[in-house]
């Protein structure tokens, strides 16, 4: 039987993930399905994905792939496992790229992993763009970049290994690591930045939207700081909306280091502490 990849959600991730597989040298065959059949259309036309899967059905259909890759924000993560649990069964394997852990892990545990039941390994790799769609999928996406997996208990099945193969041969660094800290590392190094950006970029949008001289100006002396600070003020509300619902007291713990942190700052603007707190974060960033 053919190895049978089928990736659901073929936006930048799921596209990017086909195209890669195939520059790694991936064999088997790739199919995709999306809500929007624009972006599994796209993701045909590059050569991300084989065959589109029409429809719902086509990827619940028995013995639709060997292995699931569900690229799709976190909600919808969810809603498809408890769709695929019934569907599938042990010899089979479902993973995800999800950006937060904890509620996925634990569906996990109890839709998958057990007797008769197809295997679910948690996964999130760390890369991306601020902007999605089939149509800015890159085959180098993944080179370097950290893929972590969440395994949950009896996940350790030859497809598993051999799904963890295929993340290697993409040029990923694996790191295994467990779903709270997860969430909590992810909270500081992926959603607090994010966060900050938007509501760096909201600030200057509701500042000077009323001022068309003083937006051109903020535009123009911006300068390339200013530029990669609002960068990720870019990204969808679509896919972060089910971060924030999945992970919301480590972002609100994070949120309160950070207004706890800047309200420092600013009330020590002329004082020696202000030289202080350069002085660590230089420290921090001497370590990268």
């Amino acid at each position: 039987m053919t190895e049978r990849i089928a990736i659901v959600g073929t936006g930048l991730i799921g596209a990017s993930i086909g195209l890669t597989l195939r520059a790694s040298g991936f064999r088997g065959e790739i199919v995709g399905f999306d809500v929007n059949p624009a972006e599994s259309a796209k993701a045909l036309e590059i050569g991300a994905i084989d065959r589109v899967l029409a429809g719902r059905e086509e990827v619940l259909a028995r013995d639709a792939a060997e292995i699931y890759v569900l690229a799709v924000p976190v909600l919808v993560i969810l809603d498809w496992m408890e769709k695929l649990a019934p569907a599938t069964h042990a010899g089979q394997l479902i993973t995800d790229v999800g950006s937060t852990k904890v509620e996925i892990c634990g569906l996990a545990e109890t839709l998958f992993n057990g007797s008769g039941q197809a295997a679910f390994l948690p996964g999130h790799p760390m890369a991306g763009k601020e902007s999605g769609g089939a149509a800015l999928a890159d085959a180098t996406l993944f080179q370097g970049a950290t893929w972590l997996f969440t395994p949950v208990a009896a996940g350790d099945t030859p497809l598993a290994e051999r799904w963890r193969e295929l993340v290697a041969a993409m040029g990923a660094v694996i790191r295994d690591i467990d779903e709270v800290e997860h969430d909590e590392v992810c909270a500081w190094v992926s959603h607090l930045p994010q966060m900050l950006s938007t509501a760096l970029a909201a600030l200057l949008q509701d500042t000077f939207s009323h001022d068309a001289e003083g937006m051109a100006a903020v535009q123009a002396i911006g300068g390339r700081g200013l530029r990669e600070t609002t960068r990720l003020g870019s990204s969808p509300y679509s896919m972060w909306r089910d971060v924030a619902m999945t992970n919301t007291k480590p972002i609100a713990e994070t949120l309160l280091a950070l207004e706890q942190r800047l309200a420092h700052i600013r009330e020590n603007l002329r004082t020696p502490e202000l030289r202080d707190e350069f002085a660590t974060a230089n420290k921090f960033r001497a370590k990268r």
